[in-house]
């Protein structure tokens, strides 16, 4: 029961970010927009597509969970604070708690490991 809680766990976290990856890809051109008018470089965009899909991926399949992990809590956390801080709109304030809990899981997948189902726990992608 542990192992499939932990990999459900891990899917669940990391398909947000593989699937807001893949939906910024479609959306290319509002995104960017959105980005300049919240004061971040719209030419970053290719870098937090190809960011949110990796690190998605990586999560999934309980990759480098550690430091992928680290790296999903601070994207987390400083998307909350740049793009969901207008406390004046009740969307706006569920959006930054729920980066916020996100971030939870990350810190807890980063101190407990991925689990025994995972290409950080097979030996042989160890070596």
């Amino acid at each position: 029961m542990v192992n499939a809680t932990q990999v459900i766990s891990r899917l669940f976290l990391g398909q947000i970010f593989f699937i807001s990856g893949i939906t910024k890809i479609t959306a290319y051109e509002s995104t960017q927009g959105y980005m300049d008018i919240m004061g971040v470089p719209g030419g970053l965009l290719p870098l937090v597509i190809l960011f949110e899909i990796a690190a998605g991926l990586a999560i999934m399949v309980g990759w480098k969970t550690l430091w992928v992990a680290i790296s999903l809590a601070a994207f987390s956390v400083l998307t909350a604070v740049i793009f969901h801080s207008n406390f004046s709109e009740q969307i706006q304030t569920i959006l930054f708690m729920k980066n916020i809990a996100i971030t939870g899981g990350f810190l807890l997948l980063a101190v407990h490991g991925a689990g025994s189902f995972s290409l950080d726990n097979n030996s042989a992608a160890s070596k």
